[in-house]
């Protein structure tokens, strides 16, 4: 018998505040996957739904079947798994309680879909660079000659680094960091502390990927592929600029006055749009994810700090999206995609709607007579 009242109230008092934070933990994690499913799963949707369109228009043109469009099919089958797992991005940033085992699968698969997708864009680019650059000299280039060589260079690699905090590299071993208590945002109470028998800690991307991995992932891998695409795609057009001035040059020792102008007006419109659309795709899809980027790298620069969830979870949907959205913006640019697409789209609405009249004038005979009559 427990003569100590005080001990009973306390334990009570307790057990209440746990059930509070729990609960309190329970409706955050309800929100914030309310958020992360709003934003991601439309843009998972429509990500895969494309990437699958122009996949089957590449794999249903024989024309297509060469080593440039096998590096752009290669981006895309990694632009389709980023879109897979874009659901699942976001919550790399959250705690959950998972076992070490779950908890390094969770991170380690959607690390390495989003590096080899990194890979393949900057391949993609390089490759449509070199064909600008040196176009004499193109087709003897190392990246035809060694095509498969190239692509066990795009996945392998990422594969690899991906694979390090499975290998040892990571924070489980380091006391605190793997404590097995979980934190509601904006609560400084442990909360969700699983006990040892049940096999489930806090897991979040800290417990997996150490700070000098993600420096090195961010600074040696992420930061110098964006430099090199900005600057790839820059010469290109420093070069289109140039040779639109070599044929305006060349148009004005042949042509007329009129038609001259004309001409040249038509071309400088046609740069315009270009550098328009790629200024745009730069800002819609990169801009949102190096602001991301650079939010994350301060926080883990600031230990102490914690970032607003609501900010940072439409972030981290908002950059990793726009990523996921330029092999499209590059796809749906080039008619040579895009036309059997609307061929396939045509050729299965024509059916539809011959099958529809079919089905009408089966369960109306009378409309069969109006259609003739018509």
């Amino acid at each position: 018998m427990n003569l100590n009242p005080s001990h009973d109230c306390l334990a009570v008092t307790t057990h209440d505040s746990k059930m509070a934070l729990n609960a309190t933990e329970s409706a955050v994690s309800q929100r914030e996957a309310r958020l992360i499913y709003a934003i991601t799963m439309p843009m998972s949707s429509a990500i895969i739904l494309i990437n699958l369109l122009i996949i089957l228009a590449i794999a249903s043109n024989r024309q297509l079947h060469n080593t440039p469009n096998y590096f752009f099919l290669s981006l895309l089958v990694a632009d389709l798994c980023t879109g897979v797992a874009l659901p699942f991005i976001p919550w790399m940033g959250l705690n959950r309680p998972l076992s070490f085992g779950t908890c390094l699968l969770v991170h380690i698969l959607p690390n390495f879909l989003f590096l080899a997708f990194l890979f393949n864009l900057v391949m993609v680019h390089y490759e449509r660079y070199l064909s600008i650059v040196s176009p004499l000299h193109y087709r003897t280039l190392w990246l035809h000659r060694h095509f498969l060589l190239a692509l066990f260079g795009l996945w392998v690699p990422p594969l690899i680094f991906a694979l390090l905090p499975a290998f040892g590299w990571n924070n489980r071993g380091h006391g605190k960091m793997w404590n097995g208590c979980c934190l509601a945002p904006n609560i400084t109470t442990e909360a969700n502390c699983s006990g040892p028998s049940s096999g489930e800690r806090c897991c979040t991307y800290q417990h997996v990927f150490p700070n000098v991995f993600i420096y090195l992932e961010v600074y040696g891998i992420l930061a110098p592929s964006i430099v090199a695409i900005v600057g790839m795609t820059g010469r290109v057009l420093w070069i289109t600029r140039a040779q639109l001035r070599d044929i305006q040059r060349l148009e004005r020792s042949v042509s007329q006055v009129g038609k001259r102008r004309r001409r040249g007006l038509a071309l400088n419109l046609r740069y315009a749009r270009c550098v328009a659309a790629v200024s745009l795709t730069f800002l819609a899809c990169w801009v949102p994810y190096i602001i991301y980027t650079h939010v994350g790298m301060a926080f883990l620069q600031r230990p102490g700090a914690q970032p607003n969830p609501t900010s940072h979870l439409v972030l981290s949907c908002a950059g990793v999206g726009g990523m996921a959205v330029v092999p499209l913006v590059l796809g749906l640019a080039n008619r040579e995609y895009t036309d059997p697409v609307r061929k396939l789209v045509r050729t299965l609405r024509d059916r539809w709607k011959r099958r529809w009249d079919s089905d009408l004038i089966h369960s109306d005979p009378s409309r069969s007579n109006r259609l003739c009559i018509m």
